[in-house]
C-alpha cells in the first residue's frame, strides 16, 4: 500500500485541537496528504463519513481503504507505519518516555474541561474572549501549570529532550490561556511559544480560515 494514499477528514473550521494534532503528525512525518473538511453536526453524522471513521467524530485518516479516527490512534499508527530514523520520531526512543507521552496525551484529551468549556480553540484560531476565567477554570490551570512545570525541565525546550508529537498538544492547551490573554508562567509561556514556531504547527496556522465562520 502506498504511502502517499492519506487524506484528513478535520472540522470545517480548522479549529479541532485533535485534528490540528493528527495533521501536526502527517507534516512530520512528510507525508503527503489531502485535508478534507466534514461540517460538524450534520456531515460528521451521515452515513457516509459515520460508517468510515466508526465515531463520527474529526479528525480521521484514510490511508488507501483502512479508516481511522482518533487522533493519538493516528499518531500512533503513523510512527509504526513510517517510523524513525528515516521518519520524524512522533515518540520518544525510550520506553517509559514514551509511556509518559501518552499519558500527557490522554490527560490532555479527558481532563481540564473547565478549561477547554471557557477557553475553546476558537479563542486560539479566531478571536479571545473577554470572560475572566471561572475559579473552576483556575483550578484547572494551576492542575495544568503544576504538572507542565514538574515534567519541562527548566531551560527545556521540548517535554523529553527532543520534540514529540505531546508537545504540539500541551502546547495548545497552554495556549488556550496564553493566547487568550490568561496568565500563564513564564517558563510554560516560553515552551508554548517556542512549539507554535514549529513548521508543522505553522503549516496548521496558515491554513485558510477564512470563509470559515
Amino acid at each position: 500500500m502506498s504511502h502517499q494514499e492519506f487524506a484528513l477528514y478535520v472540522d470545517d473550521l480548522l479549529s479541532s485541537p485533535y485534528a490540528m494534532s493528527a495533521f501536526v503528525s502527517l507534516k512530520e512525518k512528510g507525508a503527503a496528504f489531502d485535508v478534507r473538511k466534514i461540517k460538524l453536526g450534520t456531515q460528521n453524522f451521515q452515513a457516509a463519513y459515520r460508517d468510515r471513521s466508526l465515531t463520527g467524530r474529526v479528525p480521521t485518516l484514510t490511508h488507501g481503504d483502512f479508516h481511522l479516527s482518533e487522533s493519538s490512534a493516528i499518531s500512533e499508527y503513523l510512527e509504526d507505519l513510517l517510523p524513525p530514523p528515516d521518519h520524524t520520531a512522533l515518540y520518544p526512543a525510550d520506553m517509559q518516555q514514551r509511556a509518559r507521552a501518552r499519558q500527557v496525551q490522554a490527560w490532555l484529551r479527558s481532563d481540564f474541561m473547565p478549561i477547554r468549556s471557557e477557553r475553546s480553540t476558537m479563542v486560539v484560531f479566531y478571536e479571545p474572549v473577554s470572560t475572566p476565567l471561572s475559579e473552576a477554570a483556575q483550578e484547572s490551570a494551576e492542575l495544568l501549570f503544576h504538572a507542565a512545570d514538574s515534567l519541562l525541565a527548566d531551560g527545556a525546550d521540548y517535554l523529553f529532550g527532543n520534540w514529540c508529537i505531546a508537545d504540539a498538544d500541551l502546547a495548545l492547551m497552554l495556549n488556550r490561556l496564553l493566547l487568550n490573554g490568561d496568565a500563564v508562567p513564564g517558563k510554560l509561556a516560553r515552551y508554548a511559544q517556542l512549539q507554535w514556531q514549529r513548521p508543522s504547527v505553522q503549516a496548521w496556522l496558515a491554513l485558510d480560515r477564512s470563509a470559515s465562520l
